[in-house]
């Protein structure tokens, strides 16, 4: 098997002073361009707490901090873990935990980072409000009802830089409207832009956000479309372009990947079985938009084929390069139905980031690298420079455990 790659160190270093050094670089380090970095591999957990992961700074020391579920761990060294709510210490991979997407955010305006869950598809969602260094739960308000999809999306849809929550409720695709400052214990308001129809259940695969026509206004992307954010956010429902994106999609990333000025669509076929594909966005000399499908990985590869990984069930856009360019990180959602459910469900859990490298007159390649081979995604990935290199670092939860993988 040809593997073209950069390997990642799959050893767990000692923490501690390496941690700590390396989230205290300077500024200036980050200036420096970084080609094909090195990961480090940090076990966090050993065990099936959530499928999704986020940073914040939930103590107020300055220090990143990782939140996973219903426990964060503190930075720099991430060995000491403190509960947010109650839960399983371990939940059963065969099964599903109640988290399934982590996002962070001070909602309230206290200055304390707090936490947005979306559990297990289909039910109310509920945010928790940081006790500001107490040493307790942190208190539950609910967020939003019939909270579906498995992989929802925290974007700024409407453009006043605050993010919203894009999901799907019970046969309607929207966006809910968090409440913050003095108003933040107060329910979300639930804007459906689609029309009612009974694929938008609870497990519907595919949400993605970004300006696909160029007007300015961010449009929402599902696995058969995209709906067009129009002047007045709320005249709904708002326009449906039919394309068909993907079967079964994960995250569906929006960016201008070759450099053309016209944002193109990346996402998996089917976030089950084999398929990732980058939809390269074309106009005709009326302006009208379609797209020609750069496959990375087939809907069935050959058995030599790399990388063939199934499963792509998350997925997200960051720099891993330093060449300004949008890469992409994805891998394998290990034991998403469990350990008999799907197509190579028992393969390597890879995680793999994308390298974007642009060519002349519009062409685009993508290559993997290999970050690690016994990891994976869960139903979130999430990627941010926090050891301050200038180059992004990864952190997933999934059913093997919680990972942070920093550059070098």
């Amino acid at each position: 098997m040809k593997r073209s790659i950069l390997r990642s160190s799959v050893a767990t270093f000692a923490l501690g002073a390496v941690v700590g050094a390396a989230l205290s670089v300077q500024a200036d380090e980050a200036k420096k361009v970084v080609k094909n970095p090195e990961f480090e591999k940090i076990v966090i957990f050993e065990g099936y707490r959530s499928e999704g992961a986020a940073f914040g700074d939930f103590n107020k020391d300055g220090v990143v901090d990782v939140l996973s579920g219903h426990y964060w761990y503190a930075g720099p060294d991430f060995k000491k873990e403190y509960k947010i709510y109650e839960g399983d210490a371990k939940y059963n991979p065969e099964g599903y935990s109640n988290s399934f997407v982590n996002f962070v955010e001070d909602l309230n305006g206290d200055g304390w980072d707090d936490f947005i869950l979306c559990p297990h598809p289909g039910v109310t969602g509920y945010w928790y409000e940081n006790p500001k260094g107490e040493d307790r739960l942190w208190t539950a308000h609910e967020s939003t009802i019939e909270l579906g999809n498995e992989s929802q999306a925290w974007e700024d849809v409407d453009g006043d830089g605050k993010n919203e929550l894009i999901f799907n409720r019970n046969n309607w695709y929207g966006i809910a409207f968090p409440n913050r400052g003095d108003k933040a214990n107060e329910s979300w308001k639930f804007l459906a832009v689609s029309n009612e129809n009974s694929k938008y259940q609870r497990y519907f695969h595919g949400n993605g956000v970004g300006d696909i026509n160029g007007d300015g206004r961010a449009d929402l992307l599902e696995m058969d479309g995209w709906w067009e954010q129009p002047e007045d956010l709320n005249a709904v429902p708002w326009k449906f372009h039919e394309f068909k994106f993907a079967d079964a999609a994960s995250n569906i990333l929006v960016a201008d990947f070759n450099g053309d000025g016209l944002n193109d669509v990346f996402t998996a076929w089917h976030c089950h079985l084999y398929g990732l594909v980058c939809w390269i966005q074309k106009r005709d000399a009326s302006g009208a938009i379609s797209f020609d499908a750069q496959w990375l990985i087939p809907t069935e590869p050959a058995d030599d084929f790399y990388p063939k990984v199934s499963q792509l069930h998350s997925m997200a856009l960051a720099d891993f390069n330093g060449d300004g360019v949008q890469d992409v990180v994805t891998g394998k959602r290990w034991w998403a139905h469990g350990s008999k459910g799907d197509v190579g469900t028992n393969d390597p859990a890879l995680l793999i980031w994308w390298e974007t490298k642009r060519g002349a007159d519009g062409k685009v390649e993508f290559i993997p690298h290999e970050i690690d081979d016994n990891s994976g995604v869960g139903t979130q990935v999430t990627a941010k420079d926090v050891n301050k290199d200038g180059v992004a670092d990864v952190l997933v939860g999934n059913k093997k455990g919680v990972f942070l993988f920093l550059t070098k």
